[in-house]
């Protein structure tokens, strides 16, 4: 989060390189489409999803890689020349990019920008939240919910390409029932783990749609943003719930030093637990292209087939609705 000052001044300070690419670029020029729309998207949920839909008609260029904290993302003049040659931006939302989020306003004058987070979400389905965010902008770890993303995306896309319009909806759909499938089947893999292992430890508080989706209690050592660094606070009260719960394993983040996870592991066994690392989980970002990781199906696989295997469930098998992308994805 950025006080006050800082966003009436302080970026116009420690940017100065997008400012001036800002000021002497053109504005966007519309033109009849004779080659792919030319779409950058801001995160991975939000490029593989574009990439699912639009087939040969767009190309996607997504700015923030595998590893890469949203939260604490700073624009470069490479971001700026790419969103410079945008025929349309697709971005999260809710707050989610922070400093790039001040660009992206400015690019909305002269270029369709659509933030898909918000415009897929309901006030009513948002979860609210603190440290200066209205709403949590994770809203991806919601497998149902990012099917709705899903329609959002297709109608940017289909808006831009008119001529592939009807092939991306026809995409959409297929992929949202791909998505739909999943969430039952996230919902039924979680639903064994026994009743006094349902708790989801987790580095940062990016898993709260993840956690009111299917039916775990959340613990974080850090907030929403990580921005600001976990105090001994949240590092004793985080370990107080390890051990009085019992909890079997906590999970380490992938765009998250473990440095705070290991110092809950090593308090919480020095108080008789036995807790265990369970894994990595992807929060706010996807894994490497090539890996199964690396779509947002996968991810969201990945990480409940990481859960449930470290806090005793077992996983059943996926649906048929799913054959397809098992076939594609080698998801076993």
């Amino acid at each position: 989060m950025f006080r006050q000052a800082e966003k009436s001044w302080g970026w116009w300070v420690v940017q100065p390189v997008v400012v001036l690419l800002l000021l002497l670029t053109p504005g966007h020029v519309s033109y009849a489409q004779t080659e792919p729309v030319h779409v950058v998207t801001t995160i991975g949920m939000i490029g593989d999803v574009a990439g699912e839909i639009a087939g040969p008609c767009s190309r996607i260029t997504t700015l923030m890689g595998p590893g890469v904290d949203p939260h604490l993302y700073q624009p470069t003049s490479g971001d700026v020349r790419d969103l410079q040659n945008a025929d349309l931006i697709l971005y999260a939302g809710l707050s989610l990019e922070g400093q790039l989020g001040e660009v992206l306003d400015r690019f909305s004058q002269r270029t369709p920008t659509v933030a898909v987070s918000e415009r897929a979400v309901p006030v009513a389905n948002r979860i609210a939240a603190s440290e200066g965010y209205a709403y949590d902008p994770h809203v991806w770890m919601d497998a149902s919910l990012w099917a709705d993303a899903v329609f959002v995306i297709a109608d940017a896309l289909a808006e831009r390409a008119p001529g592939c319009a009807d092939a991306m909806h026809a995409r959409a759909d297929r992929y949202a029932m791909e998505l739909r499938a999943l969430h039952g089947w996230m919902r039924d893999a979680l639903a064994t783990i026994p009743e006094g292992q349902r708790v989801l430890v987790t580095a940062h508080d990016a898993f709260e749609y993840f956690g009111r989706a299917y039916a775990l209690e959340l613990a974080a050592i850090q907030g929403i943003s990580t921005e600001s660094e976990a105090s001994l606070a949240d590092i004793r009260a985080v370990t107080r719930l390890i051990v009085e719960q019992g909890v079997p394993a906590v999970f380490v983040e992938t765009t998250i030093a473990p440095r705070t996870l290991q110092a809950v592991l090593d308090a919480a066994r020095d108080q008789g637990s036995h807790v265990t690392l369970g894994g990595d989980l992807y929060g706010d970002a996807l894994g490497e292209a090539g890996t199964l990781a690396g779509s947002y199906l996968g991810m969201m696989f990945v990480n409940t087939r990481t859960i449930v295997e470290a806090l005793g469930g077992t996983l059943p098998d996926l649906p048929s609705e799913l054959d397809a992308w098992r076939e594609r994805s080698g998801a076993r």
